[in-house]
């Protein structure tokens, strides 16, 4: 279940409805994924301003069916309520396959790390747009509507992942949950990492560090997993790393400078 509230998680001024919809499908539907499952359905909770048009909330159910279409669920319901600004509450609902869930407490030491999905364009996107620029368009559209890899989530199931997450808050952040509940320590390499978009992105912004876009920026619900070592991937799974012995996340064998992804609270 997520909650998106305007102006906190998204701008009308920058999304459209249908952006905004498709947006609040996919990062419910990749929890879901990142549990090994395959998603089925969506329940949704609007609450919004009474002079919001009716045009608006009928794009933005048009886009909450187009990203669950994408994924092969339904929207099968929820409620409507008022509000001073638009919020969603959501909840996703998926589907085993009578298998266990792939939770983030299973990582061993000597397994390999792996990433399916886009790391840091959500973040780019949002850095652009907020410096009034719309180019790389690409890394735009990857913030306004981001692109989970649902069918990798009950593939690296299959594949025996030993955990899983999907990247919200931030790689390093999201790792670091992986790495609480295992009890172990993920060590991240940063030359896999590397990404020409983000580059560019970096470049049009003057020298942004595009490093941190991929390691803390969140929303773009690539699924990052651990794999027993030798386990061979798929070429849509990139090695970034591995699990250690003792505890935290290590970028490069190092304590990652400043915060490690989202804060809601800051």
């Amino acid at each position: 279940m997520d909650l998106l509230v305007e102006d906190r998680h998204f701008r009308r001024d920058w999304s459209t409805a249908f952006d905004v919809g498709g947006k609040a499908a996919a990062q419910n539907l990749a929890d879901i994924a990142a549990m090994g499952a395959s998603p089925t359905a969506l329940l949704v909770g609007l609450a919004a301003p009474g002079d919001l048009p009716a045009a608006w909330a009928q794009d933005l159910v048009r886009g909450l069916v187009a990203e669950c279409s994408r994924a092969g669920a339904f929207l099968a319901g929820g409620d409507v309520s008022s509000a001073e600004k638009i919020t969603l509450a959501i909840t996703a609902l998926g589907n085993m396959a009578g298998f266990e869930p792939v939770t983030r407490a299973g990582a061993r030491p000597g397994d390999q790390l792996a990433i399916a999905g886009r790391l840091g364009h959500s973040a780019a996107g949002l850095a652009l747009l907020e410096a009034g620029l719309t180019e790389p368009g690409a890394l735009v559209a990857s913030h306004r509507r981001p692109r989970p890899p649902y069918p990798a989530g009950p593939e690296a199931a299959a594949l025996g992942a030993t955990s899983m997450i999907d990247i919200s808050d931030g790689l390093l952040a999201d790792l670091g949950h992986i790495a609480q509940a295992s009890g172990v320590r993920i060590d991240v390499d940063a030359e896999p990492l590397a990404d020409t978009r983000l580059k560019a992105a970096a470049a049009a912004l003057g020298g942004a560090d595009w490093l941190r876009w991929a390691l803390t920026g969140g929303e773009d619900h690539a699924l990052a997993a651990t794999f027993p070592a030798g386990t061979g991937l798929p070429r849509h799974w990139a090695v970034i790393g591995r699990v250690a012995t003792g505890l935290g996340v290590r970028v490069d064998g190092k304590q990652y400078p400043g915060p490690a992804g989202w804060n809601h609270f800051t």
